[in-house]
C-alpha cells in the first residue's frame, strides 16, 4: 500500500481480501465460542454496505486494520479466542487503558483492536445493550457516531460516512437503518457530541460534493440524508443542562484530544 494519511493509500484486491477473510475467520470462530463481538471501523461500513461499499476502493480507503466493539464482562473469553487464533496481546495497552481496550498482533502482520464497553476518543460513544441489536457489526447509529464523534475528522471517516448515508435511509429503528432518532437522544444529552456530531456532518455534506467518483444523484442524496439528519437532532428537546452549556459555546473546550495508542 502506498504511504499516505492514515487509511487511505492504494490497496489491491489481495491485500483487501486479506483482511475480509481474516474478519471473517475472526467472526466465526467468536460465534462459535459464544464470544460476543461486532465489527466497527473501516470493515463494518464495507459489511453493510453491499451497494456502495465499492466507493471505499474508488476513493483509496484502505483498510488498516480489523476493529471490534465488545463487553468487559468477556474480556477473558475474548483473549482466549484470540490466542486461539494465533494472536498475541500487547498486554501494556490493556493495562494503560485501564481495562478499556486490548491489541491483539498476528505474525501476518495483522492487527486487531478491540474495544470494551465504548468507544472513547474525542467524545465517549457506550455501547451497553447494544451490541445485541445487530450483527455482525455494531447498529448503524453507533456507525455514525464512530465517525462523527472525531473533532479531527479525517477523510478515511468522511469516505465511510458517505458511503452509509448513501446505502441506508435515516429512521428511528435499527433494522437496516441509521436511527437517527437515537443519535438526536445522544446528542440532546452532551452538547459537546451535539457540538462535533453537527460540526461533521456539515462537513460531509460539503466534501462530498468534491469527489469525482460520486454521481450529482449521488451527491444530492447525501445533501439531502445530511440536512435531513441535522434537522431531526435539531428537533428532540434539549434538558436545561444541554441549554446552559450551549450559552458557552466553543469559549470553552468541549472535547478530549484523541491519544492514540500504538
Amino acid at each position: 500500500m502506498s504511504s499516505g494519511p492514515i487509511g487511505m493509500g492504494h490497496q489491491d484486491k489481495s491485500e483487501r481480501e486479506k483482511f475480509e477473510n481474516e474478519l471473517k475467520r475472526i467472526i466465526d470462530a467468536s460465534n462459535s465460542a459464544g464470544v460476543l463481538l461486532r465489527v466497527i471501523g473501516s470493515l463494518a461500513f464495507q459489511m453493510h454496505c453491499p451497494k456502495y461499499g465499492f466507493i471505499q476502493e474508488a476513493m483509496g480507503r484502505a483498510y488498516t486494520d480489523i476493529d471490534f466493539a465488545g463487553y468487559s464482562k468477556q474480556t477473558k473469553e475474548i483473549k482466549v479466542l484470540m490466542a486461539g487464533l494465533g494472536y498475541a496481546e500487547e498486554k501494556d495497552v490493556f493495562i494503560v487503558s485501564e481495562g478499556d481496550r486490548s491489541i491483539f498482533n498476528h505474525p501476518s502482520g495483522l492487527h486487531v483492536d478491540v474495544f470494551y464497553e465504548k468507544l472513547d476518543f474525542c467524545h465517549p460513544i457506550s455501547w451497553s445493550g447494544r451490541l445485541e441489536v445487530d450483527a455482525p457489526t455494531i447498529p448503524l447509529a453507533e456507525m455514525v457516531l464512530e465517525k462523527m464523534q472525531i473533532v479531527q475528522i479525517n477523510e478515511k471517516d468522511i469516505i465511510d460516512t458517505i458511503m452509509l448515508l448513501l446505502e441506508h435511509p435515516l429512521g428511528d429503528h435499527d433494522k437496516e437503518t441509521i436511527n437517527i432518532a437515537r443519535v438526536a437522544l445522544l446528542c440532546a444529552k452532551d452538547w459537546g457530541l451535539w457540538r462535533t456530531t453537527t460540526m461533521n456532518l456539515n462537513k460531509v455534506q460539503i466534501l462530498a460534493q468534491g469527489y469525482p467518483q460520486l454521481t450529482a444523484e449521488q451527491k444530492e442524496l447525501v445533501t439531502d440524508q445530511v440536512k435531513a439528519a441535522l434537522a431531526r437532532i435539531d428537533q428532540e428537546n434539549k434538558p436545561l443542562a444541554w441549554r446552559m452549556r450551549a450559552r458557552v459555546g466553543d469559549r470553552v473546550k468541549w472535547y478530549k484530544d484523541v491519544d492514540e495508542v500504538h
